[in-house]
């Protein structure tokens, strides 16, 4: 009897000191940056964690590309999500934190100009109208739509568009105005494209600037209109053809993903996230609405990350108008 005592009173010390071992403890990779990438990175974090089997958490936050790399260059963030490439200062803030990364290329996007469904009189605009209503030196200054075009109403415009850490800001103000973050500020601002489509749904006067891919996400609340292509004199519209071709000008665009060095190499999990979102990249941009890389573009990033190839093919000051093409040459120099 008290042999069968001490079995029993043994097995419960067990058992309880089992139950006090901890658990492991959950792997968590952090991201951060553009709105305009989020779509992409979420879609491959929720595949990603159902393949882990809840082994990694993969938070992702939206507070721009601009944003982003600041949270990137301290360290906090294991990936930054961005709609440019990294700009010099941004490189010099990283390079002082001791921050090294790769830059991987994951999908082309288009940014559009986009007004009320019931505007029916603007279908394309030039650069040079956009421009003169979104220099800095019209800020305060009211226009109508018949200003730019005679042929056009007498009604109010109302701007809306990216807020000013967001990478679209940036490549926007490039393509359009000549020099990025050159803007009026008298608009709404937002990073969230969401609130830029409300806006363009309510505001008969609107016009707006936002991701392609939150218009077609949007089709009857809110219409893009064409752009009159600078070399060509084509207006043309902003579809995921024009795009793709080259043709949709200035306002064509790559999107990123830069990866902390340090953290790949002392993190698994990172390196196991940004291998599965190189092969599913792809896959998941034409899901969400973005226009996927050709394959040997993954290929090449493929084999830039597996080399850990450090830095960026740009020079640090923003590009407006890369083609698919282009971007191609580039990652094959590497």
């Amino acid at each position: 009897m008290r042999r069968k005592v001490l079995k029993t009173a043994l097995l419960s010390v067990g058992a309880l000191g089992l139950l006090s071992l901890p658990a492991k403890a959950q792997q968590v990779i952090r991201i951060d940056g553009s709105s305009t990438v989020y779509p992409i990175t979420e879609g491959v974090a929720e595949d990603f964690q159902k393949a882990k089997r809840g082994a990694v958490k993969v938070t992702v936050g939206i507070s721009g590309t601009g944003g982003g790399f600041k949270k990137f260059c301290r360290g906090e963030t294991d990936i930054s999500n961005a709609s440019r490439p990294i700009l010099k200062r941004e490189m010099d803030e990283c390079r002082a934190n001791g921050i090294q990364y790769i830059e991987l290329p994951v999908a082309y996007d288009g940014l559009a100009v986009v007004v009320n469904p019931r505007n029916i009189w603007a279908t394309c605009m030039t650069v040079e109208q956009l421009r003169e209503i979104w220099r800095p030196e019209s800020q305060g200054k009211k226009f109508t739509w018949k200003q730019l075009d005679p042929n056009w109403p007498d009604t109010e415009i109302k701007l809306c568009g990216a807020g000013s850490d967001s990478g679209t800001f940036d490549y926007f103000t490039e393509a359009i105005v000549g020099k990025a973050k050159s803007s009026r500020g008298d608009y709404l601002a937002s990073e969230d494209d969401n609130v830029l489509v409300q806006f363009a749904q309510r505001e008969r006067g609107a016009l707006c600037y936002f991701g392609l891919a939150y218009v077609e996400e949007n089709k009857g609340r809110v219409k893009a209109i064409q752009i009159r292509n600078p070399k060509t004199g084509q207006c043309v519209a902003p579809t995921y053809e024009t795009v793709q071709k080259g043709q949709y000008q200035p306002l064509s665009r790559p999107l990123f993903i830069y990866v902390n060095a340090k953290a790949v190499q002392e993190k698994p999990e990172v390196r196991e996230f940004v291998d599965f979102y190189l092969k599913n990249a792809g896959r998941i941009a034409k899901q969400v609405g973005y226009i996927a890389l050709p394959d040997r573009a993954y290929k090449l990033a493929e084999e830039r990350f597996n080399k850990r190839v450090l830095g960026t093919v740009f020079g640090g000051e923003p590009e407006v108008g890369l083609t698919i093409d282009e971007l191609l040459k580039r990652e094959a120099r590497q």
